[in-house]
């Protein structure tokens, strides 16, 4: 199966968008790379490297093993021939992978209308469509073109929670400004604000432990059918697992 991970010029999450990756393709899927412009995109290096998260960086760093996979993924061939977003076409994928991120330059991604018209239609085909953390914006601010309602109306979602923000804004607000904080409005909230209620809206239980692959169990991940969400890195790898076996019921079927 074809799997389309549309990316932003720079700035998005290593663990979010590696892990993923390489799940489905040793899975023998299809990862199709999309970006703004057309090349290669860029990872956000301070995630990668740690610099300037102080004290905090052995929780806010890319752990190891996803640090890896992020070289690995870089390195191969779809990667680094990425789609241009004006070349895509919804019926030319069977699934759709939305990454996370919260630098500035995830704004190139989440705030672009060809994305959120890919995004629509796949929801609407029944197609499998995974959303991580700020990801997950990406598909809350997706319109259904018969109703003028977000695509998420009336599903249930997790993403980034508030609480998740606002506590690393708080730690690292000092010294690296709004890094934390893409927009005004908490990702939590403007999901929440798109679903029919905001009991639809799954915080999921509190976790600091790092997330790794011999542990996904430690991810809490949320599915509705074919929508698979979940909070931030440390659910990355249940969630690869969760949305390969939404892949894996599509293909089985008739």
């Amino acid at each position: 199966m074809r799997i389309l991970f549309p990316l932003p010029t720079e700035d998005f999450e290593p663990t979010e968008s590696a892990v993923p990756w390489r799940a489905l393709t040793d899975a023998g899927h299809a990862v199709v790379f999309a970006t703004p412009d057309g090349q290669p995109a860029r990872p956000d290096e301070r995630v990668l490297t740690g610099r300037g998260f102080g004290p905090w960086r052995p929780f806010l760093r890319a752990g190891r093993h996803a640090r890896a996979l992020c070289d690995e993924m870089q390195a191969c061939e779809a990667f680094r021939s990425p789609l241009p977003y004006a070349a895509l076409d919804a019926d030319d994928f069977d699934g759709l992978v939305l990454t996370g991120g919260h630098a500035p330059g995830m704004r190139t991604y989440l705030d672009s209308e060809i994305v959120h018209t890919v995004v629509a239609r796949h929801m609407r085909a029944g197609k499998p469509v995974g959303a991580i953390c700020h990801g997950v914006l990406a598909a809350a601010r997706a319109r259904d073109p018969e109703t003028g309602r977000s695509v998420l109306h009336g599903r249930k979602s997790t993403s980034l929670t508030a609480t998740q923000e606002l506590t690393a804004y708080g730690l690292t607000g000092l010294w690296l400004g709004r890094y934390y904080r893409t927009y005004a409005k908490t990702v939590q909230r403007e999901v929440v604000e798109a679903l029919a209620s905001p009991k639809d809206f799954a915080t999921g239980p509190f976790n600091i432990l790092r997330e790794g692959p011999a542990r996904p169990d430690r991810g809490f991940v949320l599915r509705d059918d074919n929508y698979v969400s979940a909070r931030f890195y440390v659910d990355t790898y249940k969630f690869a697992q969760v949305f390969l076996e939404v892949l894996a019921e599509r293909t089985s079927r008739p």
